[in-house]
């Protein structure tokens, strides 16, 4: 308490009559305001220990309930399904690969272009077959073609040898004959049957598509040259050509076979790959 109350009483009797009322009225002002707070909490009432029990005992109350749509996102938008892509065009007719084709062996002198030929479907008859025979209609002689009179059936192996061979006796006929091979005049290539000239039990390198049989030739100034009227006499120079194209067919082909061999044989060359020996390196040239 700042003034004390007895104090108070003094200084009314005491005070001059002089003294401003303000000043007498100051020291009365600071009483009432320390007086008023100590009563305020004086008479401010003591909770009882009930009151005390129940509000402890007593549950928070419950948070509101949030409004609805607040704090929620926003539904996705639904996403458009992808187009399903555009199917893919159908390949041309000619990429188109035969079910029948799927264990056949491609050819290198076909795919070089020396050889030109088509694949076909493998042969299966009897005892008779080829997995990937060729039909040869041409050969390409240093970026020319020569012809073949009838298209033949043969296997990649025969078709190579066969391009060797022409490429020898087209530089004979230039050489000798002074005109280029235009043609191969050919005769049987693929048939399934029995050797000729030999035991019946045998099936002929023809049933393997594995032999061809050439009946002539034409060159470019028009000559046709053919085995069975030019073989003989042996001096002409057709005949010459045939010869010399016997010769050259030994160093190309397992077995060659002409006029000399058997009467079988008087009309054409006999060219084949047949396997001779225990190696399939013998030759057979007659």
């Amino acid at each position: 308490m700042a003034f004390p109350l007895r104090a108070f009483a003094a200084l009314l009797v005491l005070a001059p009559v002089s003294v401003p009322a303000q000043d007498f009225f100051k020291p009365l002002e600071d009483f009432v305001e320390d007086l008023v707070p100590q009563r305020a909490q004086a008479t401010k009432p003591v909770p009882k220990a009930a009151e005390v029990k129940e509000a402890a005992e007593t549950p928070p109350p419950l948070p509101k309930p949030r409004p609805e749509g607040l704090g929620e996102e926003e539904p996705e938008a639904p996403v458009a399904p992808e187009a399903a892509p555009a199917p893919e065009p159908a390949p041309p007719a000619e990429e188109v690969v035969d079910d029948d084709r799927i264990y056949q062996t491609a050819c290198p002198a076909v795919i070089s272009g020396a050889v030109v030929a088509k694949m076909l479907p493998p042969i299966a008859d009897g005892v008779c077959m080829a997995q990937s025979p060729l039909e040869v209609t041409g050969l390409n002689l240093n970026g020319k073609t020569v012809e073949l009179t009838s298209p033949i059936q043969t296997n990649c192996e025969m078709a190579t040898a066969l391009v060797d061979w022409a490429q020898d006796v087209n530089a004979y006929a230039k050489a000798a004959l002074d005109s280029e091979l235009t043609a191969l005049q050919t005769g049987t290539s693929y048939m399934c049957r029995a050797r000729v000239g030999g035991a019946e039990q045998f099936t002929s390198e023809h049933g393997f598509a594995n032999a061809i049989d050439v009946v002539g030739f034409t060159l470019a100034d028009g000559r046709s040259i053919a085995v069975k009227e030019d073989w003989l006499p042996a001096t002409t120079p057709e005949a010459k050509l045939l010869r010399q194209s016997h010769g050259a067919a030994c160093g190309k082909f397992t077995t060659v076979l002409g006029p000399e061999a058997n009467a079988d044989h008087e009309d054409h060359l006999h060219l084949d790959l047949g396997c001779h020996g225990q190696t399939c390196t013998a030759q057979i040239c007659e």
